[in-house]
């Protein structure tokens, strides 16, 4: 098996329309069905549940380059950059703002054509101090590993997936 950064067709991606079609219509109706139930909450509950879904969104993308960021400064970004009264209770680090202002750029201008530009800044943004953990990070491009070296993802415990 390949990562998807292996790929001779990296980073342009193609896939046959016929086989996700059914899947996406699923999905799009199972997101209508809990936009339906979501509309008969009042305004606040809606605001929290738009919240605590992006701060695990954080949280839980963090966790695959093995960063573990504090709940309450995430919660604290998102709601400051989402301009909710909880926001800025929390003092923040660069490094949890910048994945935040990355996520939220991601799901509200989802319109808009990721570019090379925009992949490399929100990089920039996911790790300004050019470092994952003790790993120096090439920003603005892409990874350059070998055809054979294993990209290294963490969930729950610190594993190597790949060859060994």
């Amino acid at each position: 098996m390949k990562y998807i950064h292996q790929r001779n067709n990296w980073p342009e991606f193609h896939w046959d329309s016929a086989l996700i079609q059914p899947l996406l219509s699923e999905v799009r109706h199972q997101q209508g069905r809990l936009l339906g139930r979501v509309e008969e909450w009042g305004f606040t509950l809606r605001e929290e549940a738009s919240m605590e879904a992006i701060v695990s969104d954080v949280i839980t993308s963090s966790e695959i380059e093995g960063e573990t960021l504090s709940t309450d400064q995430v919660r604290s970004s998102v709601a400051r950059k989402l301009g909710l009264k909880t926001g800025g209770v929390v003092a923040v680090s660069r490094d949890v703002d910048g994945i935040v202002e990355m996520l939220l750029d991601a799901a509200q201008n989802y319109e808009q054509k990721l570019s090379h530009e925009r992949f490399h800044t929100w990089q920039a943004s996911s790790f300004p101090t050019g470092r994952s953990g003790l790993q120096v990070v090439q920003v603005g491009h892409y990874r350059e590993h070998g055809e054979d070296s294993p990209m290294p993802v963490i969930s729950g415990g610190f594993r190597w997936f790949g060859s060994t």
